[in-house]
């Protein structure tokens, strides 16, 4: 059998998407990005089991050079990303997130660094009473990398959930830039914790201030130079060629001049999502441009989730990291209540959410293929291991627990709010 190729393994992971999806969308009836992470760890923790019990068997072997042979690392963080982002940006309501743009920016931002620091503090209290201590400025890593919320994830469970729009498009817009200013944050305290670049305080603003700042502005330049070529034209082939250019050639610019690529492809996406589409396209480059966006998310998509439930097989479990991760869960739950709830707090008298509000940015802020991707690319060593086995469980926990049940917590928190008006003395 001749080595894989990057075709061939492109070609497994679809067929295997679309075989798995065809079967939850037949028998399990989960939302998609659900069902595929699900099987996907099914499928990965029957290998194991496959190979316990026939000794003889070499599959879990397959299976584990198959997945470092794809590297998810680099597969999302420089491929899959600036698509999804792109995508998932263009579907988001500027009229309705520009309602939420104070919360959307306090929380991607300040949010993301609360969380940053209390999951960094408490997880190496825990690691350090379960006797698998895990030093703070690797705790701090690991706070940076599990704090933003994962717009992939986040998106694919916001289209099925029904939400007041604007809250929808806060946590949607949200979720947009925390992983572009987490990715900065778990640069900056990689690089300390290597011990690779000393810790300043002004270093660090004015590294953040560049790649998140930069990135911001390569994403204004980029979709303002779509919209207009789109505007001067009227073919919706060209015009769907030049939004994939923006994507490709966009982040591939935003990497080299070391700005972040994925707050680029959000700004862009939101302005060929909405002034693009409002003044530059015709009716039928419109619903080609939209409808060809919509299939590439779902496709990657189901790609995305069914490589993070296999990549389950790759972990080093051992009791200890168990445990660890079980508490991480805990962790990031407590840390994302409190990174939304103060700054909710503190603005209530400036923008009121409604009681929706603090149980959706919470229960629906679900970590991610981007917090697995940051991991991945941990150097190799003990640390790595556990810290790579607390993301996993979190992740798996938001993915599976948090997105299956998002929308009937939503609603069952609607059916209380009618109930107590109904009861209420006229």
């Amino acid at each position: 059998m001749h080595d894989l190729t990057a075709f061939d393994a492109a070609a497994i992971l679809i067929v295997l998407a679309a075989l798995l999806g065809y079967l939850n969308h037949i028998w399990l009836k989960l939302p998609s990005t659900v069902g595929l992470t699900v099987m996907g760890a099914v499928a990965s923790v029957l290998v194991v089991i496959y190979d316990r019990l026939l000794p003889s068997s070499t599959l879990a072997e397959s299976l584990t050079s198959f997945l470092r042979g794809v590297d998810f690392h680099s597969t999302l963080m420089e491929g899959m990303l600036s698509f999804l982002l792109f995508a998932g940006a263009m579907h988001v309501d500027w009229a309705h997130m520009r309602k939420g743009r104070w919360p959307i920016l306090v929380f991607s931002t300040v949010g993301v660094l609360i969380s940053t620091v209390i999951v960094g503090f408490t997880f190496h209290y825990l690691t350090r009473a379960l006797g698998v201590e895990v030093p703070l400025e690797w705790c701090f890593v690991f706070g940076a990398l599990i704090s933003p919320t994962d717009p992939v994830a986040v998106m694919g469970v916001m289209k099925r959930a029904t939400m007041p729009e604007t809250l929808q498009a806060t946590v949607a817009g949200e979720s947009l830039f925390n992983d572009g200013v987490g990715v900065v944050v778990f640069s900056i305290l990689l690089a300390i914790a290597l011990g690779t670049e000393p810790f300043t305080v002004s270093g660090a603003a004015i590294d953040f201030v560049h790649e998140a700042g930069g990135g911001a502005l390569l994403g204004l330049v980029a979709g303002w130079i779509a919209y207009r070529m789109m505007r001067s034209i009227d073919e919706y082939t060209i015009e769907v060629l030049i939004s994939l250019a923006i994507v490709m050639g966009g982040y591939s610019l935003a990497m080299s001049l070391h700005v972040s690529g994925p707050v680029a492809m959000a700004i862009a996406g939101l302005i060929i999502g909405n002034h693009g589409v409002a003044f530059a396209m015709s009716d039928v480059t419109q619903d080609h441009l939209i409808k060809f966006w919509a299939l590439v998310d779902e496709v990657l998509n189901a790609v995305l989730f069914l490589l993070i439930g296999l990549e389950v097989i790759i972990l080093a479990i051992e009791a200890r990291y168990v445990l660890a991760g079980l508490g991480a869960i805990l962790i990031a739950l407590a840390a994302r209540i409190i990174a939304v709830g103060v700054p909710l707090r503190a603005m209530r008298g400036a923008i009121d959410m409604g009681p929706l509000a603090l149980p959706t940015l919470v229960w629906g802020g679900l970590r991610g293929g981007i917090s697995v991707a940051l991991a991945l690319s941990l150097p190799e060593s003990e640390i790595r291991a556990e810290l790579l086995v607390a993301t996993y469980a979190v992740v798996l926990f938001a993915v599976i627990v948090q997105g299956g049940t998002i929308g009937s917590l939503i609603e069952r928190i609607k059916a209380r709010q009618t109930s107590d008006r109904e009861t209420l003395p006229v």
